[in-house]
């Protein structure tokens, strides 16, 4: 009977070792730390969706630095994440439209300091719309969310050449209706590589006329706007002194969202991961899935019952 016991228990500890998810982490855990606290988004289900997609892959160790917001909330001014000390930080904060306030200014200087001495920034999704009167951080992003006489815009031509939009021309930063959307990638950049050329992902909103300096800004992807039927970037990355920034918008997560499709979807969820691992400057070794969504075909996760 003792025996018995035995080989079940060792049996179970097998079983659960099985059903583990396996790690395709290279090296120590890539430590990551997600910066949140206002947005005209639901900043604490993206968060929460985040660490819940970061979590079961055993790549990476998440935390989170959470901005006092107002400016009057008690902690403000005592608010310092400590940037040096993680691998990514992937920034979520959007001031837009009075959201929040801007970082205090030591906090901004050790961003700078950070990103320039060799981090990496993952600028997520309304992230791009924020802190337009922070030179540095234009700087980092390339593109944002802007209004016509600010910067340049980048639009994919129909041959897939990048067309610069001088200041002044073209439009202030909009958006369509929210919906399927293809993505086209462009290049070879060590996140894509063997994903399909195009595949089709929900809930994308295409900004258009998304402005800046756009200096040191590499092109990733792009979509098809669907009020005017042009081509904008989706994805791209910004060298910016020793570090590197990479800016997307996938990962829409409205007010009144609970689990959206926007952030179950197959590609997206690869794509961040990869994008992660390449920040990192480590090896970009998360697999493929062969359930990656098609040119013609989405991919997405069940909805949490």
């Amino acid at each position: 009977m003792k025996i018995l016991r035995v080989l079940l228990v060792l049996g179970l500890a097998m079983l659960s070792s099985c059903s583990a998810p396996p790690s395709y982490a290279t090296g120590p855990k890539i430590k990551v730390l997600i910066v949140d606290g206002y947005s005209n988004h639901n900043w604490q289900l993206t968060t929460q969706l985040l660490k819940d997609m970061l979590g079961p892959t055993r790549m990476f160790s998440v935390s989170v630095s959470t901005t006092p917001s107002p400016k009057s909330t008690e902690g403000w001014d005592k608010w310092r994440p400590k940037f040096k000390d993680y691998d990514v930080v992937i920034q979520t904060c959007n001031d837009y439209n009075n959201s929040g306030p801007e970082w205090p200014a030591e906090v901004q200087q050790d961003f700078e300091d950070y990103v320039s001495n060799g981090g990496g920034v993952y600028i997520f999704h309304a992230a791009e719309n924020a802190f337009a009167d922070w030179p540095a951080y234009n700087d980092m992003i390339g593109l944002g969310w802007r209004p016509v006489s600010y910067g340049t815009a980048i639009m994919v031509g129909s041959d897939e050449q990048l067309l610069r939009i001088p200041p002044g021309q073209g439009r202030a930063t909009e958006h369509g209706t929210r919906g399927d959307a293809v993505v086209h990638e462009l290049g070879d950049h060590p996140i894509h590589q063997g994903m399909p050329r195009a595949w089709l992902t929900p809930g994308l909103e295409v900004y258009y006329d998304t402005r800046g300096p756009a200096e040191n800004v590499t092109v990733l992807s792009y979509a098809r706007d669907p009020r005017y039927g042009e081509n904008w970037p989706i994805e791209w990355t910004v060298a910016y002194g020793q570090g590197r920034v990479y800016v997307s918008l996938f990962g829409h997560v409205w007010a009144d969202d609970t689990d959206p499709e926007s952030m179950r979807c197959v590609g997206v969820q690869t794509t961040i991961i990869r994008a992660l691992q390449w920040l990192a400057k480590r090896p970009v070794t998360y697999p493929i899935p062969t359930d990656f969504p098609t040119a013609t075909q989405k991919s997405v996760k069940p909805a949490k019952s």
